[in-house]
């Protein structure tokens, strides 16, 4: 388990996300879409079109996970 600082905000993001998408693609739709700073430390979820898979990219302060 990963611990997780308190203060730390959880995005839903809406609607199906293509689940081949990497990191790298994943953050820049965070900062297109939501116009946030993927790298400040809050948690992005992104769901899978039949609703079985999330990814959740979070960065630690070190650097980004999947």
């Amino acid at each position: 388990m990963i611990p997780i600082p308190s203060g730390v905000r959880v995005w839903i993001a809406t609607g199906h996300t293509d689940m081949r998408r990497g990191m790298q693609s994943l953050a820049l739709a965070v900062q297109e879409s939501l116009k946030r700073d993927p790298h400040a430390g809050d948690l992005y979820i992104f769901r899978g079109r039949r609703g079985d898979l999330v990814k959740i990219l979070w960065h630690d302060g070190l650097g980004m996970s999947l």
